[in-house]
């Protein structure tokens, strides 16, 4: 195949979302071309960019000492690529990895297409799943399973087994229905949890988390509704609590709610302070602990038999095994790429309801 052209999806200033373009040349040796099906938007990152509160426009992170470094931004306007949620159908491979037509799930950003290096670049076909379903299969169903294996490991360490060790049988609350909370929220039931809770402020989100057939409530009191639903006679509260909204006042009220020696997996993405969230109340008097689990990092003493592939492989496997009401529940706006500015940029202004947001760039 000739040289192409690839459209972009990018911010050039605050509030003001762009395309832009730029040719790519033939793949070569060992590498592989995708056309893009659809790539989906990840909002709580993304949005960050549009508003501009992203940390990395004010630190620069530096890698040797694992730090931020403020007044050094990392990136500046305009930012020409984002997302990490795409689905691409392969036209032209020099790679064994794929063949001429697989659907394929990548991390390579809103584009209209991409050249992939099969060597280095992170890729999974999707046999037969429903391709737009496959919009979660390299990323964001890795970071919710990955929770899962995170609270798997505060109870056994090494010795975990499957996703379900951290929540079979336990009483679980889910904070947020966005889309990270609600596939959290699946998985947990998925592998045997006792209970699920999913609490959200929105009255809205919470009829989604009704509409796939899990209990919501209220944010606002939270902690006294589960722990005036789940007693032993000895402690009140959760046993684990996932929290995935970005918000200080959530993650206090997923502390509050605990019961002693209880842990908060920590999904979310954090763009400001935390004023909200006192560690000198329940955090120390019930000795809570803390996990932060993102998709860069499995638990220490877990990365010979997990990672991220094989996360991404769990994540195909429940996709399959839920695919009509995380289509239908969790997908509720399919916008055509060229569409996209306009569409994000009134995003932003207006801020209505809506959990997953899909550009569709070929039929």
């Amino acid at each position: 195949m000739a040289e192409r052209e690839i459209r972009s999806l990018g911010v050039e200033a605050p509030g003001r979302p762009y395309i832009w373009s730029y040719r790519e040349g033939d793949p070569g040796e060992g590498q592989f071309r995708v056309e893009t099906l659809y790539t989906g938007l990840s909002a709580g990152t993304e949005l960050t960019f549009l508003k501009g509160t992203n940390p990395y426009l004010a630190a620069r992170w530096d890698e040797p000492y694992a730090v931020f470094v403020p007044g050094e931004p990392g990136l500046a306007y305009p930012v020409p690529f984002l997302g990490y949620m795409e689905v691409g159908r392969v036209v032209e491979t020099r790679s064994p990895a794929v063949r001429d037509g697989d659907v394929v799930a990548m991390t390579y950003g809103h584009k209209t297409g991409h050249t992939a290096d099969a060597g280095s670049e992170f890729f999974l076909p999707l046999g037969d799943l429903d391709p737009i379903l496959g919009i979660y299969v390299a990323q964001m169903g890795p970071i919710a399973a990955n929770g899962l294996l995170h609270a798997a490991a505060d109870l056994y360490g090494a010795d975990v087994r499957d996703l379900g060790d951290g929540v079979r049988g336990r009483n679980v609350v889910v904070m947020g229905a966005g889309v990270v909370g609600l596939l959290t929220a699946l998985l947990c039931r998925r592998f045997g949890a006792g209970a699920v809770l999913v609490a959200d402020p929105d009255p809205w989100r919470r009829q989604k988390v009704a509409a796939l057939g899990l209990e919501a409530i209220p944010e606002a009191g939270a902690w006294q509704t589960v722990k005036d639903l789940w007693s032993d006679g000895r402690a009140r509260g959760a046993d684990v609590v996932f929290q995935c909204r970005a918000n200080g006042g959530s993650l206090q009220q997923a502390l509050k709610l605990l019961r002693p020696q209880g842990t908060v997996i920590d999904l979310a993405f954090y763009q400001g302070g935390a004023e909200a969230v006192r560690l000198g109340e329940e955090f120390h008097h019930n000795g809570l602990a803390l996990r932060c689990a993102q998709i860069g990092r499995v638990p220490r003493g877990l990365d010979a038999t997990w990672n991220r592939r094989r996360l991404a492989r769990e994540t195909l496997a429940f996709l399959r095994a839920e695919a009509e009401p995380i289509r239908t529940g969790l997908i509720t706006d399919i916008v055509p790429f060229d569409a996209a500015p306009d569409f994000l940029a009134d995003l932003v202004r207006h801020r209505r309801a809506f959990v997953q947001v899909v550009f569709q760039v070929s039929p």
